[in-house]
This record gives structure tokens, sequence and C-alpha cells, in this order.
């Protein structure tokens, strides 16, 4: 930093102190590229400074435990906790300007060398499979068939002629990367030859034709948890494509889809579904066989039933696959006949003689409109 006050970093950076990590990168990335010496030769001296400056805010303000220290304590703060709040650490500048502007650049010259290519995750896939209702209110255990890049295997991955081995890649000399001087900085980037890796194949493999990968079909078994819905991902760990340079494999993510069921009706892990019956078994009660997932439950149905009415079945829902199980609700519905029988008809209107209503709007202030009042205020 120059000498005298030391300048405010948020206004360094020209952020409010309440900035998201994402707008201090931002910002930062526009005063580098603004302040950058080779920019501005005309003042190269007052451009390094600048540039210094809104580096050496960006170093405290991208880091939220220096963060926290100097929004507290200012910059003797940061000097009293050990970190270096009058210079760079330019360590961790490469990984800066790697993570803004996807290469490595110093002061002066002399960036990192002699890296090599990083361990790369493979690749995730995805797998979307349907399911019967049935199948996924059990659970089952089934098999699929999925398409994966892997290793070849007749030359270990490599790319290279089994026999042939590899040679020093001659671009980077084997280093992996490649440094170029550009004025007051060192630009270090990995090698367009070798990718990184500091060797190229003698010659290709006949197998995958110098790849190193080849498509395979896999077939996997999978175990579906009981009580599943549409919507639910499972993720086989390690069963996506395999890694480069020693990284880990990715994931298979498997995404279902429950086709619907005829009868019931899903919410959650509870089960509706609607039983009709005639008016007389409504009036007089009765008992009804109604299906489960589990063969049929006798259900008690009380006289005087209304239609719409529920019935609450307990535990013969779905299975949580967090565990439990829901319930099954009964909905009862009353058939009218569309069409009546002499004998029928008689003897309803004989009934309808002896039970006398009046056809009357129901009044405001009945059980029901109390509730809704309620509700509604």
């Amino acid at each position: 930093m120059a000498s005298g006050k030391q300048a405010d970093y948020y206004e360094v950076l020209g952020v409010a102190r309440e900035a998201t990590p994402e707008q201090i990168k931002s910002a930062y990335r526009k005063a580098a590229l603004q302040w950058h010496p080779d920019r501005n030769p005309e003042n190269k001296s007052q451009a390094e400074e600048k540039f210094r400056q809104a580096s050496e805010a960006y170093s405290v303000l991208s880091d939220p435990q220096k963060r926290l220290v100097y929004d507290r304590y200012g910059h003797a703060g940061l000097e009293g906790k050990g970190f270096q709040a009058g210079g760079i650490n330019f360590e961790d500048f490469h990984d800066i300007f790697e993570d803004l502007f996807g290469f490595n650049q110093a002061f002066g010259g002399g960036g990192r060398r002699g890296r090599t290519a990083r361990g790369q995750r493979g690749a995730d896939l995805r797998y979307d499979m349907s399911l019967s209702f049935e199948d996924a209110a059990a659970g089952v255990t089934t098999k699929i068939c999925i398409s994966r890049r892997e290793n070849c295997e007749a030359c270990q991955g490599t790319g290279a002629k089994p026999g042939s081995g590899m040679a020093q890649c001659r671009t980077c000399g084997g280093r992996g990367q490649m440094s170029y001087q550009q004025g007051f900085f060192a630009i270090t980037r990995t090698c367009p030859a070798c990718e990184g890796a500091g060797k190229v194949i003698r010659e290709a493999c006949a197998t995958c034709r110098g790849q190193g990968r080849i498509e395979r079909e896999r077939s996997l078994e999978v175990g579906i948890p009981a009580g599943v819905d549409s919507g639910t991902r499972l993720r086989m760990a390690g069963q996506g494509e395999p890694g480069v340079n020693g990284g880990p494999s990715g994931d298979l993510y498997i995404f279902l889809e429950v086709k619907e069921h005829p009868f019931f009706e899903r919410r959650g892990a509870d089960l509706y579904c609607t039983i009709p019956v005639t008016f007389s078994q409504a009036a007089l009660g009765t008992r009804l066989q109604v299906p489960t997932l589990h063969g049929e439950y006798d259900l008690q149905i009380p006289e005087g039933t209304q239609s719409g009415q529920l019935f609450r079945v307990k535990a013969k829902g779905l299975p949580n696959p967090h565990g439990g199980r829901g319930d099954l609700y009964v909905s009862i519905r009353v058939e009218v006949p569309a069409k009546l029988t002499r004998e029928q008809r008689r003897l309803l209107e004989q009934l309808g003689q002896s039970m006398k209503l009046e056809n009357k709007p129901v009044e405001r202030a009945s059980s029901f409109f109390d509730k809704v009042k309620d509700i509604f205020g």
C-alpha cells in the first residue's frame, strides 16, 4: 500500500459494506481489468499502485475470516491477528486470478511451474425410470442398463497403443504448462498439446483411437425403497463415468416417475378412494369390503351416513420412505338411481309421504355457515 493513511477496502473496490461475495468478486474483476499496468502504459506506476490496492482489498474481503476481523477492527485488527494487511499473499494471488480469468498471473513473472495435471471427477449420469403404482408402494429390486464411457482396457485409459508408451510433450517440455511474459505479468496456462499431462502418446490405441475411453453398456441392480413418488431422485455413488487422471468417478442419478392408480388417489403417504352406496345403505348403515393395497378391509358404515362423508382407516395407506405409514380415507357417495321399476317407485313414494322436508335454503345460522364465518371472519 502507499504510505500514509490506508484506504478503506470497500471504497477501493467501490462496494457497500454489506456487499455479497459475488458483488465483491465482480467489483475486483472490473478494477483488475481497469488498472492492469499493461493497459495503462502512459501512467504505469499509478496503475501498479491501484492494481495492488484492489488486489489487497480483494484478498481480505473475499476471505470470510479476514473480512470479519476487518469489519470489526479495521487494518489494525488484521495486523493484530497475524494477517498481511499491508501486502498481498502472492501464492493466494495465483488462485485469485485463476478463478477470475482462467489463468495464473504473478507480479514480475516467475509463476508456479511444474504443476501436474489435476485429477478430474467423472461426469454424472441420469436415468429416467417409470414404475407401476404397486411397485412404488411395495418397493422393488430391478436391473437397469446404462451406457457410459469407460477407460479402454486395451490401453488402460492412456490412449496409447499397447507397448508404444508415452513421450514427453515437446511443446511444454513435460511441465504441463506454458509460461508467457506480458509486460508486468508472467502468465501460466495449461499446455494445449498435452492438456496439462506433460506427456503425449507416440501411437494411438487402435481400440479407442487414442481417446482412452470407449462406450460400454452396463447392467446395474437398483433397489427402489417402498413408498417412493414421482420426482424422487435416487443416487448411486460412483456409478457415473470414471474420473480423469485418477479423479473420482461421477454418480448415477435415477429419476422416478410413478404411474397413477385407477382407483386410489395419492396425497403424500395417504390414499383416498370413493365408494358408492345406495340410499338405503346410507340411511340404514352397512358393512363394506373396501380394497386396500394388501387385500380387503371390512368397513362399518353407520346409519345416517351422508354423501361425501369421509372415513379414516389407519395405517392402510402407503409406507413413508422416512418411516411410518400413511392412512386410507374412504369417501362415501350416495348414488341416486337414474331409472326405477314400478315397485321401486311405489315404495319410494310411500317413503316420501312419511318423510316430509321443506325444500328451503339452509339458514346462515346453521352450524355449517357458522364454521365458514369463523374461518373467514
